[in-house]
């Protein structure tokens, strides 16, 4: 996601405050929930691996970290 898309999505949230980030705070942040989102969806794919192959998902797990 580049700065500009960042910085349009957040302008185009009707927030409770008036909020008045710098590009470089919003790009901080949208890396941060992101790098969230990809740890949850990682956790997810690797217990669906070890529900259907416990060793198959364990080396998931191994390679791509929990």
């Amino acid at each position: 996601m580049t700065p500009e898309r960042i910085n349009e999505i957040f302008r185009s949230l009707h927030l409770e405050e008036n909020y008045n980030f710098l590009e470089d705070d919003l790009v901080k942040l949208a890396q941060a929930y992101a790098e969230e989102g990809a740890r949850q969806e990682r956790a997810g794919c690797i217990k669906v691996a070890t529900d259907l192959n416990r060793l198959v998902g364990e080396k998931l797990a191994e390679v791509r970290g929990k």
